[in-house]
């Protein structure tokens, strides 16, 4: 059976991002140790290898792993099954809504993986200058900010409310 044209967007572009980002992992925790720090650019940019136990900028890291991991699985299960929602009720032709939704989705699976084989998600990517300081994130990370990024350029420039009947 022939891929849909939706299809041909959201599974290579989900796909991408999920494979990008559980490869960068692996090569981290296969050549790092928890902790350890590559600068690549000084006072600038660095691979580091650590574990978030809690969402971005470790939110909700604090709450005990028992209530904490099934909450992020539970989370990220009813994410994934809103943004196909979002992806049933865009049409087609809004490819670049589509491309959106499959970063997101792509994203929300990378650390949904490591949540699962873990109970924490690998971060690795750490940017800064100075004393400022932005958390260490993933591919994962970017695929949903990007997507999200999109999604909102999509809605402002074409003034629509999507997931609407």
């Amino acid at each position: 059976m022939p891929l849909s044209r939706k299809s041909k967007i959201i599974i290579p572009a989900a796909m991408a991002v999920y494979v990008l980002d559980r490869l960068t992992k692996l090569l981290v925790m296969d050549r790092m140790d928890i902790n350890e720090s590559v600068t690549v650019i000084a006072g600038f940019f660095d691979i580091v290898h650590v574990r978030n136990t809690g969402a971005a900028f470790s939110f909700l890291a604090s709450w005990d792993s028992a209530y904490r991991t099934p909450f992020f699985l539970a989370a990220t299960g009813a994410a994934i099954l809103l943004l196909i929602q979002f992806v049933r009720k865009t049409r087609p032709e809004d490819s670049l809504m589509l491309v959106a939704l499959a970063l997101i989705m792509g994203g929300a699976a990378g650390n949904l993986t490591d949540r699962i084989a873990y109970g924490n998600v690998v971060d690795f990517i750490d940017w800064y200058s100075g004393s400022y300081h932005w958390p260490a994130f993933n591919i994962a990370d970017s695929g949903i900010t990007v997507g999200i990024a999109l999604m909102g350029i999509e809605m402002f420039v074409k003034g629509k409310h999507y997931g609407e009947s």
